[in-house]
């Protein structure tokens, strides 16, 4: 009896890691600007460099392939994209075939029109990023964003059938002091938030030494004001989850400043020219694009077995001030959210 090859050779990398979960930025592009993400005079990739929906779904059945089963579409703003729901349908018929679970992360700008067809192909959970219920702070760090439309587009998802979970990233001087009021917001409204530490990736519009805020700060503060809980849920993803007795909800925390969660990383970033980055925060990569356009199945499934050589054990963001550059050139966009 011949063995599949996800058992005979499934993704693992130096550190004994599996990996499980693959992110695909389906493009660079974004209807939003947002300050912590993008520079606001962005030059984004030639549509002739970005991977088609074809080679997509070839490279993630060679991660399904071997052992992965979990895929998140990303972007800049997975939506944007002409025919994104024809990827979407292509990638949830495999849900059950090798693959476990298809999610988007999406700024929701898009979510009302597309909502109940990604709940028909399959996707069951999504991530939407909000980080104030502001109208005009809204506009102000995304720069061309209108709040309603998210909002619309959160309770079309809902309606649909499908989970979601807010992701806020919290920065001081800008939104801390709607940390609370977002709590309390997403818990009634039955959604998961999940509170994320600004990385220093790319040159954008705001200064990072000035808006960093510790979360491991910011949790102990929750904490003399409510009863949190640690959770033991995992969803694929660096979160590390409490529950909140008195809005009764979940709340997540993504910390890879003020803690290093890659002891368990299980994750890799595919970028929509088809470079695969092992790691958000190192440089190290592959260019999947060309060993799957020169070298067919065979040179791509060699080129996975390189990239679990050279997954790091772990990150280095560092915010100084005194640092010209940022920690990672390339852009949040570039690699995915």
């Amino acid at each position: 009896m011949t063995m599949p090859l996800s058992a005979a050779r499934p993704l693992v990398d130096r550190y004994g890691r599996h990996i499980s979960y693959l992110r695909i930025s389906v493009t660079d592009r974004c209807d939003f600007r947002c300050v912590y993400c993008m520079a606001e005079n962005m030059t984004f990739l030639p549509k002739k460099e970005v991977l088609s929906f074809e080679e997509v779904e070839t490279i993630a059945s060679a991660f399904i392939a071997r052992g992965c089963t979990k895929i998140r579409l990303t972007g800049g703003e997975p939506l944007v994209r002409r025919d994104i729901m024809d990827l979407v349908n292509s990638l949830g018929a495999r849900i059950g075939s090798g693959l476990e679970e298809l999610t988007l992360t999406t700024n929701g700008s898009q979510l009302a029109k597309h909502a109940q067809a990604l709940h028909d192909a399959g996707v069951r959970r999504l991530n939407v990023s909000l980080d104030t219920l502001d109208a005009e702070r809204f506009a102000a760090i995304t720069r061309r964003g209108r709040l309603t439309d998210v909002l619309d587009g959160i309770e079309a998802a809902q309606a649909a059938g499908l989970a979601i979970k807010i992701n806020m990233v919290a920065m001081a001087g800008v939104n801390e002091d709607e940390i609370e009021p977002m709590m309390a917001w997403a818990h009634g409204q039955g959604l998961g938030l999940t509170l994320i530490e600004g990385m220093p990736l790319g040159e954008v519009g705001i200064d990072r030494v000035d808006t960093y805020l510790p979360l491991r700060e910011l949790h102990d503060r929750l904490a003399r004001r409510y009863s949190l809980t640690k959770l033991s849920q995992r969803t694929g993803g660096p979160a590390r989850y409490v529950h909140v007795a008195e809005t009764n909800g979940v709340l997540g925390f993504i910390t890879p400043m003020s803690h290093n969660f890659c002891e368990s990383c299980n994750r890799v970033r595919l970028t929509a020219t088809g470079q695969l980055f092992m790691c958000l925060g190192q440089d190290d990569q592959v260019n999947l694009r060309d060993a799957l356009r020169e070298g067919g199945a065979a040179a791509l499934d060699r080129a996975l077995d390189q990239a679990m050589l050279l997954k790091p054990k772990g990150h280095d963001f560092v915010l100084d001030r005194n640092r010209l550059a940022p920690a990672v050139t390339r852009h949040m966009s570039v690699t995915g959210g």
